[in-house]
């Protein structure tokens, strides 16, 4: 059974759907995956559960950090060299 989905605003005013048990730890608070649709087909990205923003960015390395209050999750993998 699929667990009920959040709507909310995204910054252009498009309804997104947050799924709060589907995580990533972050350094403050977790980042929930964003849905676009409410079928869960198209993955938009990420809902930051510190300030509730989906103003979110992942790099390629697959850190994802908040760009309204900073709350940050780590790369899965890194490289000394990118410091």
């Amino acid at each position: 059974m699929a667990t009920e989905l959040d709507a909310v605003q995204s910054p252009d005013g498009e309804t997104l759907y947050v799924d709060r048990s589907d995580a990533e730890v972050g350094a403050q608070a977790p980042f929930f995956v964003v849905y676009a649709t409410p079928d869960r087909l198209d993955r938009w990205g990420f809902f930051c559960g510190n300030c509730e923003s989906t103003d979110t960015a992942m790099d390629t390395m697959g850190r994802i950090e908040c760009n309204v209050c900073g709350n940050v999750r780590k790369p899965d993998e890194w490289d000394a060299a990118h410091e």
